[in-house]
Order: structure tokens, then sequence, then C-alpha cells
């Protein structure tokens, strides 16, 4: 399979017989040629100041009423059964079950106004993972395909450089599959292949049957791994699927063959670009400061208290770390199987066991950036696939209580950081809360956001094997957040 390097704005696929024996070399390593890319020497926007950008991505979809946008003065049937607070931004209220965001206001600013044309989960997915609002001709919501427009952070991996031999984009604690075993597309590379999916860190087992941020259990150090039935698992710093902390040392010994032989690739290649690549692997495997961003149980204990003993909590820690080791996109899915999909016992999953570890690991999250000095540079964006109907409803077959169903007109994004303002609303919805009534928003322009707090300039492209250039900017950037 060709390896091809792409130039975020200027250059095309090509393949050289220097860039071929290194691939070799990678292979040799146990690394394989789909993993190049973070290894990659062209730096396409090596003159960007660094920056970073994690997403919190909300499978499920989020309820604008029961989070960012209550309804107090509507009927009982709309406003649901928690009631607004205020936070420390005057004529902004939030949800009663958010108090530790609702004292950070000032860091943060939220949209009411987003609003794509699907209620369909894999469709809402696709929207909201790539930035685009349709779908594409042929589209399947069961399965990933190659005709899929490219996820936000596949094309963070293709057009922003690498730093420290560190993937440009991570997601995180694990994809996003649905019980039924559907994986749901948009997550990945699409028309841009699969050598630009970003690094999955599968870190974490969520049962099925269960909503919200699943608690460690006790820590099992001889398999690296929390006991229990839904845990958090230490992922292994490996870049291919399923290559175990175990094996490092016997891939390490590769090396010992690699030298035997580099006198024969010395003959074709620069023994200075070989020593960049192998150094680039190796340095990914072993560093210690890098080992350090994945592993959770070297976190201070008062770090993991603040952020929360659960998978919110370690999903987020590790995505702050992961930001100051120099990822540059971080996607964390907080909750897997549509986590907060609450057709029913909305109100009870919600207070119990959705919104308060949001509430707490997001809040940690935006303290530790702001404290750090790391905020200004970091973008936090949280949007799920839809948000959900106006009305309540319940499905007694299903549901012992009410909830909301899927509605793709509206929902309500937070935003914080990365040169966006905080203590802002943006746009607003109607007095149910069900279309915008004011700055309607979409999802192409929440994607420019994103690419512009990256730094990256309205004319950057991605180039296909026919030397067409694909521009990522399909929207603006939300003035009101600048």
């Amino acid at each position: 399979m060709p390896v091809e390097k792409w130039n975020a704005k200027w250059g095309h696929p090509g393949l050289t017989r220097r860039t071929a024996l290194q691939a070799g070399a990678i292979g040799l390593l146990g690394l394989g040629t789909n993993h190049l890319a973070p290894l990659r020497a062209a730096n396409p926007a090596g003159n960007l100041k660094a920056r970073s950008v994690i997403y919190i991505f909300l499978s499920g979809g989020l309820s604008q009423h029961d989070s960012f946008d209550p309804k107090p003065l509507a009927s009982d049937t709309i406003r649901g059964e928690f009631h607004p607070i205020e936070t420390r931004t005057p004529g902004l209220q939030i949800c009663e079950h958010l108090p530790l965001l609702a004292q950070r206001s000032h860091l943060w600013s939220v949209v009411r106004s987003l609003t794509h044309p699907s209620n369909d989960h894999s469709a809402g997915h696709h929207i909201m993972m790539t930035g685009r609002s349709q779908v594409p001709i042929g589209f399947n919501p069961s399965k990933p395909q190659n005709i899929d427009h490219p996820s936000l952070a596949s094309i963070a991996t293709a057009v922003t450089p690498s730093r420290n031999n560190l993937p440009p984009a991570v997601v995180l604690p694990d994809k996003l599959v649905h019980n039924s075993g559907r994986v749901l597309p948009g997550q990945f590379g699409g028309v841009m292949g699969s050598k630009y999916d970003p690094w999955f860190i599968e870190a974490s087992a969520f049962a099925s049957d269960s909503y919200g941020a699943f608690p460690g259990y006790e820590f099992d150090h001889q398999h690296r791994k929390f006991k229990g039935r839904a845990s958090f698992e230490m992922p292994s710093l490996t870049l291919p699927e399923g290559f175990g902390t175990k094996r490092l040392d016997g891939r390490l010994a590769l090396l010992s063959h690699i030298d035997e032989q580099r006198r024969d690739w010395d003959r074709h290649a620069e023994a200075q670009q070989f020593d960049r690549h192998r150094q680039a692997a190796l340095s990914l495997l072993t560093d210690v400061q890098v080992r350090k961003a994945f592993d959770m149980q070297q976190a201070p204990p008062e770090a993991l208290e603040r952020y929360g003993r659960n998978s919110f909590g370690w999903s987020l820690l590790m995505a702050r770390q992961l930001v100051e080791a120099g990822v540059n996109l971080i996607q964390v899915n907080l909750g897997n199987n549509e986590s907060w999909d609450t057709h029913g016992n909305a109100f009870a999953n919600l207070k119990n066991s959705l919104l308060p570890p949001m509430d707490k690991s997001v809040s940690a999250l935006l303290d530790d950036l702001n404290e750090s000095g790391l905020l200004e540079d970091t973008l936090i964006v949280m949007a799920g696939e839809f948000g959900r109907t106006p009305r309540i409803s319940h499905l007694p077959q299903f549901y012992k209580t009410s909830g909301r169903d899927h509605w793709g007109a509206v929902q309500s994004v937070l935003f914080a950081g990365g040169g966006t303002k905080g203590g802002v609303i943006v746009g607003s919805s109607d007095k149910t809360g069900g279309y915008p009534a004011t700055s309607p928003q979409t999802p192409e322009n929440m994607a420019a956001t994103i690419y512009n707090s990256l730094g990256l300039p309205d004319t950057t492209a991605w180039f296909d094997q026919t030397q067409r250039p694909h521009h990522i900017y399909n929207g603006e950037p939300i003035s009101g957040l600048l």
C-alpha cells in the first residue's frame, strides 16, 4: 500500500524510495504504514502557534431544556422537573444540576441556537462529528463507509502538524458503538481514507445497560485495569489497535535486527533520516512524559478527586494531559451506547448519573486549563448529535417514567477558551425551546470555529489522489464568540 504525504495547503500525495524504506522500518517496529501520519516529517502548518481543541461529545443528545436553555415559564409538559439557577453571568440561567459550571460561567459561553435537519442518531452523529449538515449520497446509518465526510479529528490529523511525536488527533475513551453492534459513522477518515482515522485510545469497557459515568473499582495492577463489569482501563501506549504493553519488550527487541540491517538501508536512505523516524517511534512508545499523559494511576490523587473517579473524570483528565503533551485535537466521548438518549426515565438519569459527573469533570477541566495558562490556547466544545424535543413524552412499554425524543432543530453547545469569549450567550431558542429564534448557527459554523481556534487559515484544504483540493471551511466562525 503506498504511503502518501499530504500537504494541508500546497502539496499532493507522493511516494519516494526513501519513504518506502522508512515505512518498512516502521513496520518492523510493529506500527504499520497506516500509522505513519503521527511520525511524518512533513509539517504542513509548521508556522502555526501551538493550539489544541477538546471536543466533548455527548452521544445520545443532551436535552437543551434540562441543561443550558431552561424554559421555566413554559408549561409543565415542556419545562420538565428541574429548576433553573443563576450563574455568574447576568441573565444566564442553567439547570440546577450544573452548579459548578454555573459558578464558572465567566470561563465559558453557550450557543443556544445550533440547528441541523436530522433527528436520526446515525445521521446526527455524522453531522456533528464532521461539521457537515448533510450526509453524503449513499450514506449508511448502520456502518461507516469510505464515502462519509471525514471527521473533525481526521481533518486535524491531515492538516495540523504532529507535535512531540504524538498523533495530531486522538479520540478517547473508546469508539462510539451502539449496543446493537452498530459502529456509528462520522468518526473516521471517510473519503480521506482510513490512514487518516484518528488514534482511538480504547480505555473504557462500557456496559450496554447503564447510563452515565461508570465508577472505578479496585485497581488490578497485574492486568492494568479496574475490576468490575464497567470500568476505565489503562490504555496501552501503542499505535495499532490490540498491541498490548506486554508485547513492548518484544517489539523493542526487534531494534537489534533493525541495527543489523541498517548497513543495507544506509545504501538507500540517509542514516540521519532513518534515525529520526526510529527515534520518533521509540519516543512515542517509551518517553516518560508521553506515558505520563496516558496513565491515570500516576495522576495526583487530588486531581482524580477533582475530576471525579469515573469514566467522565478520567477521560477529561487524560485530555488535559494530552493537551500539555502536544496533541492538537482530542475528542472525548462522555458516555457510549448513546448514554444521553433520554427517551424515558430522563430526569432520574440526568439527575443521578449524567449531569453531576459532567458538571464536575468539565468544571475541573476549565479550572485546570485556566490556572495553568493553557485555556487561552485550548478550545473546549461540548455538544451531542442533536437536542431533545420540547414536549415531554412517555413510552410506558419501555420506560417507567417520561423523557424527551430526538430533536435536530435546536441544541445548546458550550464553548470555552481557545480565543473565544467567556460569559456570552449566542443566539436563542423560541419560547418552547424547539427552534432557533435568533442567530441560528450550523455545524459548519461550529467546525469553522474549531479550525479558526487551531489557527488554520480559511484557505486550508486537503488534496485527494487526483490532486483535487477539498477546502475544510464550509461555514464561518461564530462571530459572537470571538
